[in-house]
């Protein structure tokens, strides 16, 4: 088994509770330093990476004097507020003795489920990536309720990675990776060195719970694995102890569970626009865009639109239609409706006179678009 961090360009890198607080007991500057000089190292190697980082209540915690993981939101949310302090404070000393600057990102599942929120979370994250940055992401514990958590950092990272398309999802953990049972338990566990993800047999495996300071488990580790993969890409789960893991993943080593996603990225994206979504609206084509998108595979530019059916916002899914109404593709927009009415049928080279800004140059980019 060959790592298939070694080609990748985009890392996410999940960092357990255990891990950045060292068992609970305060943050571990010494690991934290660690990392941060393993991806000091990626970056040289050209590699961009965000780091999602669990630890803002363990360390919260540590500084309130709660000796277990207290039950109440507010009480959560206080040592939210307060580790989060520390957490942040730590990264930013540590990548900076690389000279790196850090970003910090506090994300909810109601900012990846609202599309216009979506879409300005990943914009900030590609434009700090294109700066160098190292955004270090967490859940945003400080608001958060029931209704808008994500729940874990596993799940986080794995929504993270859709987001931007990365390709590889390496979660770092307090166990050396996936066995096929609890090798506590059963002598004859043996341990996965590389699966599929999302192969139902996995999630039998790993069963169990987090620890007391953590929240995720191995099935969380193994159901982000499988969200992951939904969008192209692959997860390595490993020990976050081990000597230089992540500079040792990148120069190929096997280390850890190895969890590979059958899509390609834009495969992945394409049938996830085509089998899984409603679309908002409708534009219609003239006989020239519909030639342009389904047999030259180009982008569909707003002077091929003769016509904006419905009302939606920036990002939504719409189709494209013929004039007889044969629906031909589906894709992300990048005008809302109002919008889109006022640049159809005219050259992307007077969108920002028409609408005072430029949000691209085609209606629907190539790359977000689906033939059906």
């Amino acid at each position: 088994m060959n790592s298939v961090i070694k080609n990748a360009k985009r890392l996410i890198i999940k960092v357990g509770s255990s891990l950045v607080t060292n068992d609970g007991k305060g943050l571990d500057h010494s690991a934290i330093a660690k990392w941060a000089e393993q991806i000091a190292q990626l970056r040289v190697l050209g590699k961009e990476v965000i780091l999602v980082s669990s630890g803002a209540i363990a360390e919260g915690m540590q500084r309130l004097g709660f000796e277990q993981r207290p039950s109440g939101i507010h009480e959560l949310q206080a040592c939210a507020a307060v580790g989060q302090m520390g957490l942040a404070q730590i990264y930013e000393t540590s990548f900076r003795a690389h000279d790196l600057h850090t970003a910090q990102v506090l994300l909810t599942h109601a900012d990846l489920a609202d599309r216009e929120r979506y879409l300005n979370a990943r914009s900030t994250l590609f434009t700090l990536l294109r700066f160098g940055v190292v955004p270090i992401i967490n859940e945003n514990d400080t608001v958060v309720t029931d209704e808008i958590k994500v729940g874990d950092n596993d799940t986080l990272g794995a929504l993270v990675a859709n987001l931007i398309e990365a390709d590889v999802l390496i979660i770092l953990t307090d166990q050396r990776g996936l066995y096929t049972a609890d090798p506590r338990k059963d002598i004859n566990a043996t341990f996965v060195h590389e699966a599929i993800a999302g192969d139902i047999a996995l999630e039998g495996m790993a069963g169990g719970v987090g620890t007391g300071i953590g929240r995720g488990g191995m099935l969380t580790k193994i159901l982000a694995a499988k969200r992951a993969a939904s969008s192209g890409a692959h997860t390595v789960i490993a020990w976050g102890r081990e000597e230089s893991v992540l500079t040792r993943l990148a120069a190929g080593e096997a280390i850890g569970t190895q969890l590979t996603a059958q899509m390609g990225q834009l495969t992945a994206r394409k049938q996830w626009m085509a089998d899984h979504l409603q679309t908002a609206g409708k534009v219609v084509l003239d006989a020239g865009a519909v030639q342009k998108l389904v047999e030259e595979g180009k982008s569909l530019l707003p002077i091929g639109v003769s016509d904006v059916i419905g009302e939606f916002g920036r990002g939504a899914v719409i189709t494209c239609v013929t004039q007889n109404g044969r629906q031909i593709a589906r894709g992300l927009i990048n005008y809302a409706s109002t919008d889109a009415r006022r640049i159809m049928r005219h050259p992307s080279s007077e969108i920002a006179t028409i609408l005072g800004f430029v949000e691209g140059p085609e209606l629907i980019h190539r790359d977000n678009l689906v033939l059906l």
